[in-house]
């Protein structure tokens, strides 16, 4: 498996900066946030910072092998509003031939408790998924459904369903151990079980809690807000996600390709080492527990 770092972990890097970090640091491959206003990410539908990006990824052999778009409005029931955020992953697929990727991130819509007409959304949602398959499948993209609070597939069963629903090769599920285990949905066994053979990518961090009892708030999506947050972030490895069962059993399950680091120094520095350290020591602790599955 290769090991990418994600440019969540370097906000205070350009993209070339932080592909120059990750080779330092011992990584593989990058996964790039594809967002307007962040220092260490593509602008939605700049070509010129996606050619720029694939220049900087080709000079120094890390490949970028997924965007990260935030766009949440797939879901939503105002047409204009639906119209442009496909547009939008639209212009991620092109941007991510540019650069050579072969995924792409999703949120599954916004959804947060009290929302309603659910059943109305999710329609909207796998419309969406169903319109952009096609071109996704032509540019050799998946596009791949996270396990992520504040959006219609918090859970691994409704990820899956989901993307069963859409029922298209280039729609696979993105799997975060962490999310899943922040909000206290499925153990890693039941996660695997239930959308193991859908998994496209994986997204690896880490975590403690400071009170394991407390319920999961999320008035956001893109990130816990401090007065609602019950965990920390840790470097990979000194949290609780058991990564070293997780690891071997997704290649036991046929997963062998990217392991992406999100390492959260964008909304959590307080938590975490700076990422030159944190994504070497994250990228090692990887490491061991593949070599003891190749042994």
């Amino acid at each position: 498996m290769r090991i990418a770092g994600h440019t969540l972990g370097t906000p205070e890097q350009t993209v070339p900066e932080a592909l120059t970090l990750f080779r330092e640091a011992g990584l593989d491959a990058a996964e790039v946030i594809y967002q307007d206003g962040y220092r260490s990410g593509i602008a939605t539908g700049n070509r010129a910072a996606a050619q720029e990006a694939r220049r900087a990824s080709d000079g120094e052999g890390i490949q970028i092998i997924g965007l990260t778009p935030y766009t949440t409005a797939i879901n939503s029931l105002d047409q204009d509003e639906w119209t442009r955020a496909v547009d939008e992953f639209r212009g991620a697929i092109e941007a991510a031939t540019i650069v050579g990727a072969s995924r792409i991130r999703v949120y599954a819509g916004g959804w947060h408790p009290g929302d309603e007409d659910h059943d109305a959304h999710w329609g909207r949602l796998q419309d969406a998924l169903e319109t952009l398959a096609p071109t996704a499948a032509d540019a050799g993209v998946m596009l791949c459904v996270e396990n992520h609070f504040g959006t219609m597939t918090q859970t691994a069963a409704d990820t899956a369903a989901l993307v069963r629903a859409v029922g298209a090769p280039s729609v696979r599920v993105l799997y975060d151990q962490a999310n899943l285990t922040y909000t206290h949905d499925e153990a890693w066994p039941e996660a695997l079980r239930v959308q193991g053979d859908l998994i496209g990518h994986v997204h690896v961090k880490d975590l403690v809690f400071t009170d394991p009892d407390a319920p999961f708030r999320a008035s956001e999506t893109a990130r816990v807000k401090a007065e609602e947050r019950a965990v920390r972030s840790r470097v990979v490895g000194d949290g609780i996600v058991p990564w070293a069962g997780i690891l071997p059993a997704l290649k036991e399950l046929g997963y062998d390709d990217v392991l992406s680091l999100e390492y959260e120094y964008r909304w959590h520095p307080q938590d975490l080492q700076p990422p030159a350290e944190g994504f070497r020591r994250g990228a090692q602790a990887v490491r061991r527990i593949l070599q003891g599955v190749a042994a």
